[in-house]
């Protein structure tokens, strides 16, 4: 049965069709459109502009082209043919029918137009033919910019395969883009698994219960897992490592190492000291357990043979550091039961990972609450093991990496960022697509992200960007026909964007729809502040200095915080994180970023450090 298409669409595509200009020129992937004096009059919706597309009618096949600049200033042949502009045009594609007058969308051009074709905008059944949901494998992410009445489509399978890449500027609708963009892989490709890297929390709720949100109250990311680099960092802080301390840790983790998985009973630790550990099978990276206890005994023994005193500063130094931040609470995520052990990796990436989802797909890691010092190698760990279970599995679980912020951890700046966070993303970016991981990067300042990283993106969606280096970078990442596109990104609307590359049919001009209020990317400090009149009191102000002090404050120490006994029998203990006005601290996220500890000993005297 067939529906009556509305007048108004019947209308749109008779305009449409109607003679906007002929071919005046042709040069490789351009061309330039000699455009009749009606084609300027047409309606609204007709009309000839900039990134409209338009369809030059050349023998058997129809190619697409997109308009990339329109100007009165005619040559002298022009107006000799009373043309009343010229566009510059962008050929992109062709509409080929084949023997069976089945009509299908071709990148490319095959056969080039000539001199003197006739010239028409595109109507809406031409668009829905480029555009049409080719496979199961095609989401639908918003509306065409020329005809509303058509979905700008995606093609999954391909968006995935080589990467994509979100760039706009804040305010844009960038957040929400990006949960319209992972809802659509999720709901096409429920095989994939998808790792959100989360630095502001802002998507806690966007995705319900497909997703597991991880943060550091409910991560367990043992210290073990981290290589050689990453646990340098964690110890050393933001400062390099001194170099007597650095050669130190790296002979004894292998021995702890080895320690570890020749004494797994509990009646064998004591031999520890005895057993003959230097010939080691591990190195400083292998990922198998080891404990912080036997750590620090083989540097203390170490320290007790040396006779010149003078020689054990650099050995209570490395023991004072590894103490710092084994007892602060911040770092408990890493080294919870740092002296228990157990060989939890299964356990670990079946739940970072979503091995076995169990009706969640994907992963969220909150990273606001992390101490600052260590999100680096945080986000290191999680790259390096998202590419290595890849490698090692041939591919077996599709995971899809996806780095907000992505100018943090891979800056263009080799001296500005962590060493090993850049390379495991670009390992991901280079080598992951071979073994089934792939990424997803997210930035407002592409300038600053390694265009090397970005170079590997075959998918680009480019929502408003004013600033001039970013276009520059975006000019030579973006290898499309349509690149003159980029002239108009930076007077993009909120929601709008261009996206070029192999995951659409053509470089595109598109609105994202819009998404419903309770699943928009939310900011929990902005949420959460927003109180009511005369909500923020001295109850209130103290609470949260409870709380900032807490951060830094071992479990079992609490110095104020009421006995349980102290309480009216039946009456429930009330909660310490809720404020007097009503808001949960735990969600508070203004108060995610803890105070930072730093554990400098140069100027500590030395009676102190050997005492």
């Amino acid at each position: 049965m067939n529906l009556p298409v509305p007048p108004a669409q019947t209308a749109q595509r008779d305009r449409a069709a109607e003679p906007l200009g002929d071919l005046i020129t042709v040069s490789g992937s351009k061309a330039t459109i000699g455009i009749l004096p009606s084609g300027l009059s047409k309606a609204e919706e007709a009309r000839t502009t900039v990134s409209k597309f338009v369809l030059i009618h050349s023998g058997k096949s129809r190619l697409i082209g997109v308009v990339t600049e329109i100007s009165l200033n005619l040559p002298p042949f022009a107006k000799e043919r009373s043309y009343g502009a010229i566009a510059e045009v962008d050929l992109m594609g062709e509409i080929r029918t084949d023997a069976a007058g089945v009509q299908t969308f071709w990148r490319g051009v095959s056969e080039y137009p000539a001199i003197g074709d006739v010239v028409t905008l595109l109507t809406s059944e031409e668009f829905g033919l480029i555009y049409k949901r080719s496979a199961a494998t095609t989401g639908a992410i918003g509306k065409l910019q020329q005809d509303h009445s058509t979905d700008a489509h995606i093609n999954i399978d391909e968006l995935l395969s080589k990467h994509f890449a979100v760039l706009g500027t804040t305010g844009v609708g960038k957040s929400n883009s990006v949960v319209i963009i992972l809802q659509q892989i999720l709901d096409a490709r429920p095989d994939v698994r998808i790792f959100l890297l989360d630095p502001h929390n802002e998507y806690g709720r966007c995705f319900r219960e497909q997703a597991l949100v991880l943060n550091p109250r409910n991560l367990r990311l043992p210290f073990w897992l981290f290589n050689f680099e990453e646990i340098v960092d964690v110890i050393f802080g933001a400062r390099s490592g001194i170099e007597e301390e650095v050669a130190i840790l790296s002979e004894v983790i292998p021995l702890a190492k080895s320690a570890y998985i020749r004494n797994r009973a509990p009646a064998d630790r004591l031999a520890v000291k005895r057993a003959d550990l230097n010939n080691t099978a591990y190195t400083v990276d292998t990922p198998v357990p080891y404990l912080l206890s036997d750590l620090v005994g083989m540097i203390d023994e170490r320290m007790g043979k040396l006779e010149n005193r003078s020689g054990r500063m650099s050995f209570q130094k490395l023991i004072s550091r590894i103490e710092g931040v084994r007892n602060d609470p911040r770092y408990s995520f890493m080294f919870d039961n740092a002296n228990v052990g157990g060989d939890t990796i299964v356990d670990v990436l079946t739940q970072l990972f979503r091995l076995i989802p169990n009706g969640k797909p994907m992963t969220i890691m909150q990273l606001a609450g992390f101490p600052a010092e260590v999100v680096d190698a945080v986000v290191s760990v999680l790259g390096r093991m998202a590419f290595d279970f890849g490698l090692w599995s041939d591919g077996a679980i599709p995971t899809l990496f996806v780095c907000e912020e992505a100018h943090r951890y891979a800056s263009a700046d080799r001296n500005i960022g962590f060493g090993p966070t850049r390379r495991a993303i670009s390992r991901i970016a280079k080598e992951g697509r071979k073994y089934g991981v792939f990424l997803g990067l997210v930035t407002q300042r592409p300038a600053e992200l390694d265009p090397t990283i970005l170079s590997q993106c075959s998918t680009l969606f480019v929502m408003r960007l004013a600033n001039d280096r970013d276009q520059a970078i975006l000019r030579s990442a973006v290898s499309d026909a349509a690149a003159n596109l980029l002239a108009f990104v930076p007077s993009l609307g909120t929601r709008e964007a261009f996206a070029f590359g192999e995951g659409v049919a053509l470089p595109t001009r598109f609105t994202f729809r819009d998404l419903p209020p309770d699943v928009r990317p939310y900011n929990e400090a902005v949420a959460h502040l927003r109180m009511q009149k005369g909500a923020i009191d001295q109850d209130f102000i103290a609470a949260v200095v409870e709380r900032w002090r807490g951060a830094t404050t071992g479990k079992k120490f609490r110095p104020e915080a009421p006995p349980a006994e102290s309480q009216p029998s039946g009456q429930p203990v009330p909660a310490p994180q809720r404020l007097a006005s009503g808001h949960d601290m735990e969600r508070m996220g203004v108060l995610k970023q803890q105070t930072l500890i730093r554990r400098e000993f140069a100027d500590t005297p030395k009676r102190d450090l050997l005492r």
